[in-house]
């Protein structure tokens, strides 16, 4: 009797997900009638011969990806969008140092939406101020828990182009001056070292100029016209920097040169049209004509707090218009977490286990999440369009607002 009134507090230590069609986004490719276990959060198996697993999900011959990661957006950062209350991207004061996880929330009704999407990481970027610099990425898992972010200070992130007032030349001079002076002060101080500016504790700032010169943090820089991204590519190639360009709609005119330089392109697949006179080379091809010129492209919805749910569509639009299906594939996986360098992305052994299970095509409007799992632990699917559908959908005698 007193076992009866116990919770149930047994857990499987391993869990198996059979028969799926699993895009692993590895060298692996696509595998078929294939499994995967998983135990501690982590992937141990990838289709073994023999399945053994205190716990076996049939996949039914549904399919199986990475948990796709969203970059360069305000997730968590922005709950109603024309709210300004509710908005913690931008300032005026904001500069290299602005630092996003200090306002993330991972309770923003934004993230079980986003989760419905199939995004199980985020790359959180600061909107900045009046500077060219806007601050730091973030990493973050789309659990809603209260410990969802796993990296800080990841990335430095710049806005260069066109200006409303004066000349682009201010900001990319700015930038040059900047790796410039830090480059010349650690060579002073590696030849110098007794020198009393040498012995000096570096600012918040240098440190991070110094990690960027170093390899160590990627340097995101916006830009769209051609003439910019010449600049940065030829900046990369001076100071040996990690390079990332964002949206950069006239890639397509340089990609060889962007492809040798080895430099990712963050790209919204769906701009089409031109939105300025930096920006006329927007296309639906672009991500495709990108990555069949060996670049690799990350797509994404950069800036949006609310759009990461349809990630998966804008890689399907990419198909559409020409890009491989597992290079999209890989565009939402792998090549972010490459770029961004994440522990995350791939079906692999040893991998997280941040893995969703759809009903059919994840890149088809009528396909859905059976299944999704971060970091070993199955996640809700439910968001709050959700709730508010069942509350008014939900037949009563009495009027609906005493519906709950």
């Amino acid at each position: 009797m007193l076992a009866g009134l116990l919770p149930a507090i047994v857990q499987a230590d391993t869990l198996a997900v059979t028969n799926a069609k699993i895009y692993t986004s590895t060298d692996q490719g696509v595998l078929t009638n294939a499994s995967v276990i998983i135990e501690d959060g982590k992937i141990i198996q990838v289709n073994p011969e023999v399945v053994t697993a205190d716990t076996i999900i049939d996949a039914k011959g549904g399919i199986l990806t990475p948990g796709f990661i969203g970059a360069m957006n305000s997730l968590g950062l922005v709950e109603v969008s024309q709210e300004k209350m509710t908005r913690d991207t931008n300032d005026k004061a904001a500069d290299m140092t602005f630092d996003p996880s200090l306002a993330f929330n991972p309770k923003s009704v934004a993230i079980p939406f986003a989760r419905k999407g199939g995004i199980t990481r985020n790359i959180v970027a600061p909107g900045g101020g009046e500077t060219i610099f806007s601050g730091q990425t973030i990493e973050v898992t789309l659990t809603g828990d209260w410990d969802s972010v796993i990296a800080t200070e990841q990335a430095l992130f710049v806005s260069l182009g066109a200006k409303h007032d004066g000349s682009r030349i201010i900001g990319m001079q700015n930038l040059i001056n900047k790796l410039d002076e830090r480059q010349k002060a650690l060579t002073k101080a590696k030849s110098k070292k007794s020198d009393k500016d040498a012995a000096k504790d570096p600012t918040k700032e240098e440190l991070i100029i110094n990690a960027v010169l170093s390899g160590d943090k990627p340097l995101i820089a916006y830009a769209d016209r051609g003439s910019d991204i010449l600049q940065l590519i030829k900046l990369k190639q001076r100071f040996n920097i990690d390079l990332v360009l964002l949206e950069a709609a006239d890639a397509i005119t340089l990609a060889d040169e962007i492809a040798k330089a080895g430099i990712p392109v963050v790209m919204d697949a769906l701009r089409n049209l031109p939105e300025s006179f930096d920006s006329l080379h927007n296309s639906l091809d672009n991500a495709g004509k990108l990555s069949k010129a060996g670049v690799k492209v990350v797509l994404a919805t950069p800036g949006d707090a609310h759009g990461n749910y349809a990630l998966r569509y804008s890689a399907g639009n990419a198909v559409a218009n020409g890009m491989d299906y597992q290079e999209a594939m890989a565009s939402i996986t792998s090549n972010v977490a490459d770029t961004f360098h994440l522990d995350a992305g791939r079906i692999a052994v040893g991998m997280p286990a941040d893995i969703v299970l759809w009903s059919g095509d994840p890149f088809e409007y009528s396909s859905h999440i059976e299944k999704m799992w971060i970091g070993g632990e199955e996640q809700s699917t439910e968001s709050r369009q959700d709730v508010l559908r069942d509350r008014y959908m939900t037949k009563s005698s009495m009027p609906q607002a005493y519906t709950k």
